[in-house]
Order: structure tokens, then sequence, then C-alpha cells
């Protein structure tokens, strides 16, 4: 009877520590064991970070990303298979659908602010950009300071024709700005050499150079006009134990050194579907981010 009566029990220990297991799931975890499926949102033209290819089906460094925290998750779980939908999103719509539970990961270039970390997490940090100038290799220019009474040009309205403004004043550059209505428009100030180079986001000046008739004839600074901005892969804010898997799994992919080699996949060769080359080697300071991955959303902790 002793012998049945602590079988009794232990079976009751062993399903309770089960049912407790299985109670320990919660949030985006729990709907994605008890669904079997996760959704991602992508943008269908952020080059080379999440876009659509020939096929129409969204590629990039930013969704290969997500599919190494897919791989993670699927092991945590213990999941034999986990499907995959796939929602698009804009700059409008993404931080909408992750609130409301329609994506449980935003695989794009949003940065990593202090602002929007009141309404979503990021995962670490898988790009930093920064406020450079494109210009001719032609024109001689090296650094800020060769811009002195130049004419440069930037896009009206943005942070960084801003940031040009401030800095022509602080370090007496004594420059004519010029003030763009797009990106086409800037570009063609400095191909037809109305203005020596074109103040922008370093990545979009990449995009610019890679699509342009000659992207030989040009170079983008290594001088910065702003401090490095860092670009996150979103999630549902609150939810600790969705993160830290997924924190687990980036922080993983980077320092393996696997992460540097998607990133010259996407920013040092021919990506599809038009073989476009970014020809933008890695940065000292996204090494540095790699090697200790970070979720900071301070410019600072990036220097």
């Amino acid at each position: 009877m002793k012998y049945f009566c602590n079988l009794g029990f232990a079976l009751v220990a062993t399903f309770t520590a089960g049912a407790a297991g299985a109670e320990e799931l919660t949030g985006t975890l729990k709907n994605i064991k008890d669904t079997g499926s996760i959704t991602l949102g992508y943008r269908d033209f952020s080059i080379p970070f999440s876009y659509l290819d020939d096929n129409q089906k969204p590629i990039g460094f930013a969704m290969d990303i997500c599919y190494k925290v897919i791989d993670a998750l699927k092991k945590d779980l213990k999941l034999d298979k986990l499907e995959v939908k796939l929602n698009p999103v804009t700059a409008a719509t993404r931080i909408p659908l992750l609130a409301n539970g329609t994506i449980d990961l935003e695989c794009g270039s949003t940065t990593n602010n202090a602002e929007r970390q009141k309404q979503v997490w990021f995962t670490n940090t898988h790009f930093l950009t920064a406020s450079r100038y494109l210009t001719k290799k032609s024109s001689g220019i090296k650094s800020i300071d060769d811009l002195k009474g130049k004419a440069i040009v930037s896009a009206a309205g943005s942070t960084n024709v801003k940031q040009l403004i401030e800095a022509n004043l602080t370090r007496h550059l004594g420059a004519t700005i010029i003030q763009a209505k797009d990106h086409a428009e800037a570009f063609l100030m400095v191909e037809t050499d109305r203005a020596v180079a074109y103040v922008m986001d370093d990545v979009l000046l990449a995009g610019l150079i890679a699509t342009s008739k000659s992207p030989s004839d040009y170079v983008i600074s290594s001088d910065a006009f702003s401090k490095p901005e860092p670009y996150g892969i979103m999630l549902r804010r609150d939810d600790v134990p969705f993160k830290k898997v997924v924190d687990a799994a980036t922080a993983e992919l980077y320092t393996s050194g696997e992460g540097q080699r998607l990133y010259d996949k996407w920013f040092t060769q021919n990506i599809p579907p038009k073989g476009l080359n970014f020809n933008t080697p890695i940065s000292t300071e996204l090494k540095h981010e790699f090697a200790k991955p970070s979720d900071s959303p301070n410019p600072d902790d990036y220097k």
C-alpha cells in the first residue's frame, strides 16, 4: 500500500510539474506554440534589409536575421516545424500591427530610439546608420573640412539638412547649402556638378550609388554629421520571455561571425533581382556591436 501511495504521489508530482512547465509559456511564445505559426512583418522596398524579389517574395538582410530567430524558436519550443506567415507593413503601420498582435516580429530597417521604446521593444542592433555625404571620387573631397566654401545639397525637411546647417555654423564651413525636394534631385545635382556633396543617411546614399549610371564614380564619406543610429528587429513591449529567446538568437548569430557573413552577402555582393551591389563594407562601429551585442537606443553607446 505504501508503495502504491508513493507511486501515486510521484505520478501527481510528475503531472503537476508538466502542467507547470506548460503554464510557463506566456505571451508570444505561448501563441507560437499553440498555433504552430509566427507572423513576420516585412517592408516591400527597404533594400537591402527587407524587400520583394522578382517572385514577390520578401528577402533581405533583416529577413535572413528573422529566419535565424525562427530556427532558435523551433529549438526552444521543441517544434518539428513552424509555419511562417508574412504580412507587409509600412512606416505608418509597423508599430500598430505589432502592438495589436497582427505581426510578431518586424523585419526591416527601423531605428531603435528612446521614443519608440515607449511603445515597442527591439532586439540586438543589426545595423548602424549615420548622416554622411556622397561625393564624386574625382572631387578630391576627403573630409567634412574639405567642404569649406563648397555647394552642398541635402533633402528639404530632413534631419540631415538640419545637421548640415548646424555643422556649417559650428565648423565655420562657409558652405552654400541647397535643399532638394527628394533623393533623385539631390543626386542629380552632384552628378551634374551643381553640388560637390549630398548629405543623407549613409545606407540611402549607398542605394543611390548602386542604382546610378556609374557606381564606381562615387564614394561615401567616413566622416559623419551625426552619431550612429541603430536599426533593430522590433517585437512587442513587455514580453520578457519572448525577448529573451530573440536576444539570445541574435547575439549568437552576431558573435559567431555569421552575422558579418550575412552583412557581406547583402552589402558587399551583388543582390537580387538586378545584381545591385551596395559596396559598403561593415563599419568599425558595427563590428564592435556584433562582438558585444546591444539593444541600446542611445547613439553614444555605439561610438
